[in-house]
């Protein structure tokens, strides 16, 4: 790759992209139907469980477990924010920076460094552009 010039790289970095853009549409399309088709099977075989109260049944093809699924989803952050605090209960949320509002506050906060227990990692990457059209 090494004789290959600038304008050949590009061509063929924009092939590459194309192709994999329609292999991932055909994946996401194929997918979507096999989730669809799983998703009807379980809900056949938790009317079974459900007929009769089993929380799990063993065939000869796999067993079968009836399962509560349990999310957590907050509807007023000020007040839940709030108790966080007041509980010192931070294992509450999850651990991870939010990196737009981080950005921000870097931004906001230029001189000061970054704070304790915070790295950093740069990199440069590259992206590419078809042509605008005419």
């Amino acid at each position: 790759m090494e004789d290959m010039n600038l304008e050949t790289l590009v061509e063929a970095y924009l092939a590459i992209r194309t192709e994999r853009e329609v292999l991932l549409q055909k994946f996401d399309e194929t997918d979507k139907k096999l989730k669809e088709d799983m998703t009807s099977l379980e809900q056949a075989m938790l009317v079974i469980c459900n007929a009769t109260n089993a929380d799990s049944i063993k065939t000869s093809q796999g067993t079968v477990m009836r399962k509560m699924n349990e999310r957590f989803y907050c509807t007023d952050w000020d007040n839940f924010r709030k108790f966080v605090v007041e509980n010192q209960a931070l294992e509450l949320l999850e651990k991870r920076i939010h990196q737009g509002n981080f950005k921000e506050f870097m931004t906001e906060n230029e001189g000061d460094g970054l704070p304790p227990g915070v790295n950093v990692m740069r990199e440069f990457g590259v992206s590419v552009r078809k042509p605008s059209a005419r």
